[in-house]
């Protein structure tokens, strides 16, 4: 059986419909839609054969039909088209948002990401640039207790990234001036393959005898080197999930797919420039019926890139929600960059 204009139109039309209301929609109210152009006889049997097609459901004995999986994915595949653009007033709206946010690349994906989520009411995810070419471009060390020393870590993409060291021994004067030049000058601009065990054993021992006791510090900057170029995961709107009608038995499910990391980062980071749509029920390990992840990349600048999405049910109004997404992605890529895109500009 093939699909034929009329049959894509009432898939059309009930995606529509069941996605304003959550409702089943049943041939009187699809023939309304169709201003009662289509008979409801007609409109029933376009019902019957899309239903065999796999493309609806029939949750209940009633009439009423709901877009299936592959409803949706055949409707964002085929039907869709392309989103209309956000409004001057939507588009200066979310200007406004990201004026105030502090834009080092961490505290910004998460701002974002936050912000984004109280604007569409669904739960959000955002990771922070991903670059082979990251590194760290400068060392400061802070004396914070005797015995403690922090090691801030400034990477070429404008990241601050903090960590302790606990010594066994107290610090003493000239420590940390000579541990901020060591680092300078063994650990900067260098990929973390590139550092290994001997490379750190050398710099200690630049350090003559106060190499052995001030190793924690050289430690704690290498692990600062290795995280440089891992993107970070931040979930925002948590609390949204709740509010997504009929989807609560992916609660558990949800909240150990947002706990595995990598898994995260491969969802919601798209392999072109496009917006995606993965579906719920697409993710093998964490399988998620009724729910979607719409995600878009963002480029922040010199080759490195991250992602943002939005994490809801798979009857959300695509159509609104993608524009949203996409000028959100654009904003905070141009941020990222050091541009000002918090300056309105109609896209």
């Amino acid at each position: 059986m093939a699909m034929d204009d009329r049959k894509r139109r009432v898939l059309q039309a009930i995606v529509t419909l069941y996605g304003a209301d959550g409702e089943p929609v049943g041939s009187g109210l699809l023939a309304q839609h169709f201003a009662n152009a289509v008979s409801s006889a007609t409109l029933r049997n376009e019902m019957a054969a899309l239903t065999k097609l796999g493309l609806l459901e029939q949750p209940h004995t009633s009439a009423g039909r709901v877009p299936s999986a592959k409803g949706y994915r055949y409707y964002l595949d085929h039907l869709m088209g392309v989103p209309a653009k956000l409004s001057q007033s939507e588009q200066r709206a979310a200007c406004e948002m990201f004026r105030d946010m502090d834009y080092d690349p961490e505290r910004l994906a998460q701002s974002a990401a936050r912000a984004l989520a109280d604007w569409t009411g669904y739960t959000v995810v955002a990771t922070t640039p991903k670059s082979e070419d990251m590194c760290i471009a400068h060392y400061e060390v802070m004396q914070v207790g005797r015995f403690t020393a922090a090691v801030l870590a400034v990477t070429n993409g404008g990241g601050v990234r903090t960590r302790t060291a606990k010594l066994d021994f107290p610090l003493e004067n000239g420590d940390i001036e000579m541990l901020a030049k060591t680092l300078n000058e063994s650990l900067t601009f260098r990929s973390a393959a590139d550092v290994k065990s001997a490379h750190l054993q050398a710099a200690a021992q630049r350090m003559g005898a106060r190499g052995v006791t001030l190793y924690p510090v050289l430690s704690a900057a290498y692990t600062l080197l290795k995280e440089a170029g891992r993107p970070n995961v931040y979930l925002e709107g948590e609390q949204n999930f709740l509010n997504y009608a009929g989807t609560e038995q992916n609660i558990k499910t949800l909240l150990e797919f947002f706990a595995d990391t990598e898994a995260v980062k491969q969802a919601v980071s798209p392999k072109t420039d496009r917006t995606t749509v993965l579906l719920g029920e697409d993710l093998e390990d964490h399988p998620m019926p009724g729910l979607c992840i719409v995600s878009k990349r963002y480029v922040a600048g010199g080759g490195a890139t991250g992602a943002i999405g939005i994490v809801g049910p798979i009857r959300m109004p695509y159509q609104k929600i993608i524009p949203r997404l996409e000028y959100f992605s654009l904003l905070l890529g141009q941020c990222m960059s050091g541009v000002n895109g918090a300056s309105f500009r109609e896209q």
